[in-house]
């Protein structure tokens, strides 16, 4: 096993190449410890270097609601209003906080999700 830190994207490639080729390696080899370790080395690479940002919060709520088969009235029922639901999916109203508390307590939305600017 030699494994080190991946710093560039050449070591970063290298390290991609040689997880493809353990993949399937059982779990406790030498091969498999490799594997949970590459794939860490790996993992904080590609979180530091090409980070995923929050999604949209009205298309959020939107693929949360499609998830969980809800429609408007499904919506309405838990903000308040169907036609504040309405409003909230058009983008003609913001989300308030007591909206973004319910929507983060039914829908599970996180509220680092739901808070930002649209």
């Amino acid at each position: 096993m030699n494994i080190k830190p991946i710093k560039t994207d050449k070591d970063y490639n290298q390290a991609l190449k040689r997880l493809e080729l353990i993949f399937d390696s059982e779990k406790g080899s030498a091969e498999g410890d490799e594997l949970e370790v590459l794939g860490i080395l790996v993992d904080q690479y590609e979180n530091e270097h090409f980070p995923i940002g929050f999604p949209d919060p009205i298309e959020a709520i939107k693929f949360r609601m499609e998830q969980m088969g809800y429609n408007q009235t499904d919506l309405g029922k838990i903000i308040g209003l169907k036609s504040r639901a309405s409003e909230i999916l058009s983008r003609k109203r913001k989300l308030s906080l007591e909206m973004i508390r319910k929507l983060n307590v039914k829908l599970n939305i996180p509220t680092e999700v739901l808070i930002q600017s649209y």
